[in-house]
């Protein structure tokens, strides 16, 4: 599980953008057949990689940028950093060229600005996140992942600690209580289910495979119906925000 995801739910347009202008690259790469490696090989190669990825990180203390007078660090900025290299890795992208190196910078500053004026709005808002709020969300996560050992586990993958974990939960609960407030979700109609489903279900059996009973579904097609009208409203939102925000990238 990446936790960082939680900081990002409105970075996935930004990340798209950033596999897409790397899409020639990396797809002339995949075209080659590459003779198997050895296990030495490959640790060699997974070295180098790490090493170029941490080449795009910047020093912790640094300012990258100033949001209405919040300074933005280093140590933020590297966290929304790791989230976006490692979705491009397991997208089959690569992170460590010089072209992706610029546009993950770019995706990486964008999505740290919108996180914080977000928080901003949501805290002008009178919004906020209780610590039982966060801690139900934390429980869920840690039983999703396995239990307490497995999270330690999972956390020190993640190069983070419990606290910041926890700060970045309760940061996507002020998002999410936001971004209701502004858009709020609505009624998702029988029709419009029903034709999300029959697309759905005829893609599946392009792919001669066999998609669900509706009846099985149709909860989760309202839930993804919501979200989709919600992002839609709420990026217009945001860029009206950072229209009026005073923002200042340092790097």
């Amino acid at each position: 599980m990446k936790f960082k995801k939680l900081l990002l739910p409105f970075a996935v347009g930004a990340l798209a953008f950033t596999l897409a202008a790397c899409g020639d690259e990396d797809k002339a790469t995949k075209e080659e057949t590459p003779k198997e490696k050895t296990t030495q090989e490959a640790t060699t190669d997974e070295k180098e990689i790490q090493a170029k990825l941490a080449e795009q990180q910047v020093d912790e203390s640094e300012i990258v940028a100033v949001v209405n007078d919040e300074e933005l660090t280093g140590l933020m900025y590297n966290s929304v950093l790791f989230s976006i290299q490692s979705e491009m890795q397991q997208m089959g992208q690569d992170p460590t060229s010089k072209e992706a190196a610029e546009q993950i910078k770019k995706t990486t500053l964008d999505s740290l600005v919108s996180q914080t004026l977000i928080v901003q709005k949501a805290k002008e808002a009178n919004l906020t996140a209780s610590e039982a709020e966060i801690e139900e969300k934390y429980a869920s996560i840690q039983e999703q992942i396995g239990g307490e050992e497995a999270m330690q586990k999972s956390l020190k993958a993640e190069k983070m600690d419990e606290k910041t974990l926890k700060e970045q939960i309760g940061e996507s609960i002020l998002f999410e209580k936001y971004q209701n407030k502004v858009v709020p979700a609505k009624e998702v109609t029988d029709k419009e289910i029903q034709e999300y489903y029959d697309q759905a279900a005829a893609q599946t059996k392009e792919a001669g495979q066999e998609f669900p009973p509706l009846e099985e579904v149709s909860e989760k097609i309202k839930g993804l119906l919501v979200q989709q009208q919600q992002q839609e409203v709420f990026v217009k939102h945001l860029e009206e925000i950072k229209a009026d925000a005073k923002i200042e990238l340092k790097i």
